[in-house]
């Protein structure tokens, strides 16, 4: 096969699995801030990522979310049956636009709404297996930053 690589990184690769997963949203303007906290302020390399609009808004139960939750459960038990997962890790971020425009909530009243949406995905993810140790948070903006905050579930 002739390979035409573009870009080899730098980061060596390593096999040793972490045993974590994440399940946010796909916004981009978060993304590098989500991996730092994951990372840094969680101690969590390498951890498997689920992104989606509206990250944990698909494990919900809300009907609205029906057919990206099915995805989401599935891939995320095929993820505790392969990769041994022991920690599951829900963001959902502040100004999330998935909330206002799928789900069609007023702009005040989004984030009551997400942390809702937190706790019942906190218990879906439970559902697969008992033994999972689920941690929630919110990222909000303060100012030019990004911060976390732990939501209890």
């Amino acid at each position: 096969m002739d390979r035409r690589v573009v870009y080899q990184s730098p980061t060596p690769y390593d096999e040793a699995r972490i045993h974590a997963a994440a399940v946010y949203c796909s916004d981009g303007r978060v993304g590098d801030q989500l991996d730092e906290f994951l990372h840094h302020g969680l101690g969590l390399p390498r951890y498997d990522r689920l992104a989606c609009p509206g990250g944990p808004s698909s494990l919900s139960g809300r009907f609205l979310a029906f057919w990206e939750g099915q995805g989401v459960e599935q891939q995320l038990r095929f993820l505790h049956r392969v990769h041994a997962l022991r920690q599951v890790i829900l963001i959902a971020h502040e100004g999330c636009a998935y909330y206002q425009v799928r789900l069609g909530f007023p702009a005040a009243e989004v984030e009551r709404e997400q942390r809702t949406d937190l706790e019942r995905a906190a218990k879906a993810v439970i559902g697969i297996d008992g033994a999972l140790e689920v941690r929630a948070f919110f990222a909000l903006r303060l100012e030019s930053r990004i911060a976390f905050e732990a939501v209890a579930v």
